[in-house]
């Protein structure tokens, strides 16, 4: 089969490969949809990820497709299934899984290898984190819900109420998910984006309120103008830099809370006010991938149309310009997803 390998920074392949061969609790699945995602923007640039994917590797993690082969021990799935597959499955047995944080699972297995014509799927996940698409769901549509899990898990961990004003600072694709499911939960959404470009694409998710980005303390005061002076209720941070870190936690109210939900890059460093922590009584959460409980959520979001592909891919390129694709968002940041066609 075709397949992208990852070798290192900026060293990616189209080359052929076996097809995997699976074992008895595996499903092999053609691959019809796979999506770009920051993530693996990332992981181009850096050449690794230190969790998620080791070099010589195969590439890429948003999938959707049609099972042609299951192991003899797989229950519930037969060939011409059409599935979508999350990237990971938890243990379920270390410490961190029996307290219902599955996403910090000390055994927590990934999965690489979307950007393939096939994909191997790990018996743990066929077990735990794979699902059968409802049938009027598009395989580019159904890919989403990998992203779309890390999204609900981050508004979950704020307990967002209906009413809430939510500030979101970055408005790529995860940001803009952010925006979207903000507003089916019920919030007033301020969008605080570099581009018009990104604050029109936000407004078409439902946000109420468009801010360019400016410095710091202009930032701040036109939150708090839109909040009765007060601040938002939340502010998730969707942008991965420690700068804008620093920024969310002076965009909320007093008993507000702050998602750091981008990356920043390893060793980053942030400074906050300790006073304003401690009198305004701030929650500060960050958020890391997602749980099986998130992805059948996800699914759900997606089935009754919530969250759609129309509204994050802009591309469709066979697999063999991945490469081109990769350069291309790297030097473009916030782009919208882009479906790989094997």
């Amino acid at each position: 089969m075709i397949a992208a390998v990852l070798y290192g920074k900026e060293h990616l392949q189209i080359e052929e490969v076996a097809v995997p061969e699976i074992e008895p609790g595996d499903v092999l699945v053609r691959v019809q949809a796979a999506l770009t995602c920051g993530t693996d923007v990332k992981v181009f640039r850096r050449g690794y990820h230190a969790r998620m994917i080791v070099p010589p590797a195969l590439f890429g993690h948003e999938l959707a497709g049609d099972i042609v082969a299951v192991g003899e021990n797989v229950r519930g799935f037969r060939v011409g299934q059409r599935v979508v597959a999350a990237n990971s499955a938890p243990c379920m047995e270390c410490f961190y899984c029996k307290r219902g944080n599955e996403n910090l699972c000390e055994d927590l297995l990934f999965n690489n290898g979307a950007y393939a014509e096939y994909i191997r799927i790990p018996a743990r996940i066929v077990e735990r984190n794979m699902y059968e698409m409802p049938a009027h769901v598009s395989y580019q549509d159904a890919a989403l819900v990998e992203p779309l899990a890390c999204v609900l898990r981050g508004l979950d961990e704020t307990r967002i109420q209906s009413g809430d004003n939510v500030a979101v600072i970055g408005l790529g694709p995860i940001g803009l998910m952010f925006v979207r499911l903000a507003k089916a939960y019920g919030a007033r959404v301020i969008a605080i984006g570099r581009r018009k470009t990104q604050l029109d694409r936000a407004a078409k998710m439902g946000a109420d309120e468009l801010l360019i980005s400016s410095e710091t303390d202009e930032t701040v005061r036109r939150v708090r103008d839109l909040t009765n002076g007060c601040g938002a209720d939340i502010a998730i941070e969707a942008v991965g830099h420690p700068d804008v870190w620093e920024t969310a936690v002076r965009l909320l109210r007093r008993g507000g809370t702050v998602n750091f939900f981008g990356g920043c890059p390893n060793d980053s460093r942030i400074s906050l006010d300790t006073a304003l922590l401690h009198y305004s009584e701030i929650t500060c959460k960050a958020s890391f991938h997602h749980t099986p409980a998130h992805i059948r959520k996800a699914l759900d979001f997606v089935r009754r149309g919530v969250i759609s592909s129309r509204d994050f891919v802009n591309r469709v390129e066979p697999l063999t310009n991945l490469l081109e694709v990769m350069r291309h968002l790297m030097s473009h940041n916030g782009h919208m997803k882009t479906a790989i066609i094997p």
